[in-house]
């Protein structure tokens, strides 16, 4: 009996299947562009496109790439500047002590964001508005002397300090967890220097970028409830209008004009008032120091084979200096210098508790117009030629640099310098606390080193006492009761109790008087 043939197909072959037939060249063109296309050139070609991390969670959990996780804390500012030489020493080595804690896994980034002068809210703080009574030109009088002393600070500048972690980890619970108690041990460290330290929301997060990306102070409009029914990122709600990196030394970002320069550590030794008068510039300045600690134990081999190679490039000398009939003991002057610095820092490594950290410094600096960004790239870099460092330009890298000024975590610039804990940490970050507080604050004078106004409410200090010293001649009673008295209008009943001290009797007498307000 005969086998009758497969209907409709050739023998041995299902019914539903089709004979493979070669692609055109048209066609292989058109599938070879496809794929182009949806794997794209590596460049971002949106604002979205050109921030560098891929998700910001709610908890304030940042994922940058695949596998490096990032979290933000917010801190202020302690009296470093005006504390005395002991309370300077013990939180300069405080502060050694909390970068040590950070080994070669872990990524740190110090933001130091000072936002556009708000001098209109500043001078609305001070406002003293009219009465209809007979005493006007005297709050006009007193009007105009506040805002005198006003324009001798930058009360109108606001500082924010950030200190960001990153790590790698495989997945999201592993790099959860570990964030989690790194962040428990900087609360503790800050705590130790009595500075205080909270970890930033999500929300939070993307306000700062949003602030960083927006310097003209527009209102931040977010909630992570709008992600998921509008198809949108956390990007579309914080990136600029535009980004243009077409210029080598300059970027523009929305109507603003910025550049990023490096600071260029050419000291023998640093002095710790070069980060504090970088704050101190009155204009928009961004100051981030990525730091990152090298293993103990790699450091010193990386330190051993320096020293073995200069020790051969010392023979190497000698043994020319032999044949061409000079005394061996004379050798580049380069060569001592460089080997008696070596030698000294394994030393260092070695007995003391220092480590080595790699220290990137960028200052971005963002004007109107290209004349005025001149002129505050000219004053910042005078301050770094006052500590003999020189502020140099980022020449076609301001895209990598102005996104490694973020506070996400992410260093783009591969421009790093060496230095030991105590090098580092000279670079600290606290000036002075101002107190300058809204509401039903009194004018105390100026800050001895900002020259900002010290405008407070006691009833908000932790402790609302004070001392007042009368001066000869003037009223005891008014002069001191006043002030403490209109503290307590508006906000309930107070009780002023004024402590008369006289030193002209032999017998210290003291009167007490009650002022019921």
């Amino acid at each position: 009996m005969s086998k009758e043939p497969t209907k409709g197909g050739a023998p041995g072959k299902s019914p539903g299947t089709k004979a493979k037939r070669k692609l055109t060249r048209s066609e292989k063109k058109q599938i070879a562009a496809a794929i182009r296309q949806a794997k794209g050139d590596g460049k971002a070609h949106t604002a979205q496109q050109t921030i560098p991390y891929i998700n910001l969670y709610p908890d304030g959990i940042c994922r940058i790439t695949e596998k490096k996780y990032s979290k933000s804390i917010v801190y202020e500012d302690i009296n470093y500047q005006l504390a005395q030489a002991d309370d300077k020493t013990a939180i300069f080595e405080n502060w050694c002590d909390f970068l040590n804690y950070f080994d070669a896994s872990v990524s740190v980034q110090l933001s130091f964001i000072n936002q556009g002068t708000q001098r209109e809210e500043a001078e609305k703080a001070i406002n003293i508005p009219a009465q209809e009574d007979a005493f006007n030109s005297i709050r006009t009088e007193y009007g105009d002397m506040l805002k005198s002393q006003l324009s001798k600070g930058n009360n109108g500048l606001v500082k924010h300090k950030y200190i960001t972690f990153s790590i790698e980890a495989d997945n999201m619970s592993a790099a959860k967890s570990r964030l989690s108690r790194i962040e428990t041990d900087i609360l503790n460290n800050f705590k130790v220097l009595g500075v205080s330290a909270r970890p930033q929301t999500g929300y939070e997060r993307l306000q700062t970028m949003h602030g960083v990306f927006h310097p003209e102070g527009e209102p931040f409009h977010f909630d992570f409830s709008w992600l998921a029914p509008s198809g949108l990122t956390t990007k579309d709600f914080i990136a600029p209008p535009s980004f243009r990196f077409g210029e080598g030394r300059y970027f523009r970002m929305g109507r603003k004009i910025g550049a990023v320069s490096f600071l260029q550590i050419l000291a023998p030794e640093l002095n710790d008032r070069i980060l504090a008068d970088m704050l101190d510039l009155e204009t928009g300045v961004i100051v981030n120091l990525h730091i990152h600690s090298i293993d103990q134990t790699e450091a010193i081999k990386t330190v051993k084979r320096k020293i073995t190679d200069l020790d051969k490039m010392k023979i190497e000398e000698q043994k020319k200096a032999v044949r061409a009939g000079y005394d061996m003991d004379i050798i580049p002057s380069d060569l001592a210098t460089f080997g008696g610095e070596a030698k000294n820092l394994l030393q260092d490594l070695q007995s003391r508790n220092e480590r080595m950290f790699l220290l990137t410094f960028l200052v971005v600096n963002m004007a109107d117009t290209k004349r005025k960004l001149e002129n505050d790239i000219f004053a910042a870099a005078g301050i770094a030629q006052k500590y003999n460092c020189a502020l140099t330009r980022l020449d076609y890298q301001q895209e990598a640099g102005l996104m490694s000024s973020v506070p996400i975590g992410e260093n783009l610039i591969p421009i790093q310098r060496g230095l030991t804990t105590s090098s580092t940490a000279i670079f600290i970050p606290f000036i002075t606390q101002e107190l300058f507080q809204r509401g039903a604050s009194l004018y105390y004078g100026l800050n001895a080193l900002s020259n900002n106004m010290i405008l407070c409410d006691r009833k908000q200090l932790k402790n609302p006492k004070g001392v007042y010293r009368k001066g000869t001649g003037t009223p005891r009673k008014q002069q001191a009761v006043r002030p403490q008295a209109a503290q307590g209008r508006g906000k309930g009943r107070a009780t002023v109790i004024l402590t008369v001290v006289y030193h002209r009797q032999p017998n210290m007498e003291r009167g007490l008087i009650l002022c019921r307000q």
